[in-house]
């Protein structure tokens, strides 16, 4: 690797937020995290939009693990369980690879730590080697992206489009599900890709005629042979009304009490292994919506694993 352009890791950096007070009872995210070295939950920033770039999007991602911990600095924390913040890996020039490599790294040790990592994008290439590092901790694990792409596609290098179609190439046992699709923002060829690798997806079309409650039981029937599972979600899943932060805002979307019901339905099942959100772009968005939008779902994701694993 060219050290010149080796990944940069920096270490978690002070958190702030509102305080109204000492004690559990005012606690908010910035007040309890990293309160200790061990924690059922773990963040790690991915700083990279050089795969977004590579796939013809809009640049800026790279800002989403700090503004993510912006967002959810403030929240109210109604546990009492410890919350720890890793760092942040930077994309150092175009060298994704090596950047892979070393999120690749920190998240094996993280999940043989039996700690929860949620990786704070970055572009969706962040997928990729967050679940190399899971597989490399405890072999295939099915995923399940909440995403209006597929990001099957086929490159000569990483990109923001072919994270899953890297990680296909990990293992014969490839278990992929997509909750959001967009026909008219994936061409044929994916389709018949996705059906070659045998994908089970959800169109936003379909979504959009559910419940949140139908939608929590199509996610929970999607885990129910899982024993743990990688949660990937891309912010462009949302209605650009939503989500305008993103490299690529959508037309239609599902809308956001769609997604958290997903997301919600899977982190309540305990089998949660890896989560990562990704495509935040703070350059495009407006009164810090995606960003906001983004902490929430974090925040509920984190409430319900918490609660499924500890019985709390």
């Amino acid at each position: 690797m060219n050290t010149e352009s080796a990944p940069l890791f920096t270490p978690a950096p002070e958190w702030s937020g509102r305080s109204d007070g000492p004690g559990a009872e005012h606690a908010r995210w910035h007040s309890v995290i990293n309160q200790t070295e061990s924690a059922p939950v773990t963040l790690l920033g991915f700083a990279s939009d050089e795969g977004v770039l590579r796939n013809g999007g809009r640049q800026g991602a790279a800002a989403g693990p700090a503004a993510l911990r912006t967002a959810l600095g403030s929240l109210a924390v109604h546990h009492g369980h410890a919350l720890a913040d890793a760092g942040t890996i930077t994309t150092q020039g175009d060298d994704l690879d090596g950047a892979h490599e070393a999120l690749s790294d920190k998240v094996e040790e993280l999940v043989r730590s039996a700690t929860l990592p949620i990786i704070l994008g970055g572009g969706h290439e962040t997928a990729f080697g967050s679940h190399r590092g899971l597989f490399r901790a405890r072999g295939a694990t099915p995923i399940i992206n909440l995403d209006a792409h597929f990001d099957l596609r086929h490159a000569d290098h990483a990109t923001s489009g072919t994270p899953f179609t890297q990680i296909s190439q990990l293992t014969d046992d490839f278990d992929y599900t997509v909750f959001g699709i967009s026909r008219p923002n994936n061409t044929a060829v994916l389709f018949n890709d996705a059906d070659k690798f045998g994908v089970n997806y959800t169109l936003d079309e379909e979504l959009v005629n559910l419940t949140p409650a139908e939608c929590g039981a199509l996610a929970t029937q999607a885990t129910a042979a899982a024993d743990k599972v990688h949660l990937s979600i891309d912010l462009d899943v949302l209605p650009a009304s939503t989500a305008p932060g993103v490299s690529a805002p959508a037309s239609l979307g599902v809308a956001y009490e769609r997604i958290r019901a997903l997301a919600v339905a899977i982190a309540a099942t305990g089998k949660l292994a890896l989560v990562d959100v990704v495509e935040l772009n703070p350059t495009f968005d407006i009164d810090n919506r995606t960003a906001k939008a983004a902490a929430r779902l974090i925040d509920d994701i984190v409430n319900a694993h918490l609660t499924a694993v500890s019985g709390q």
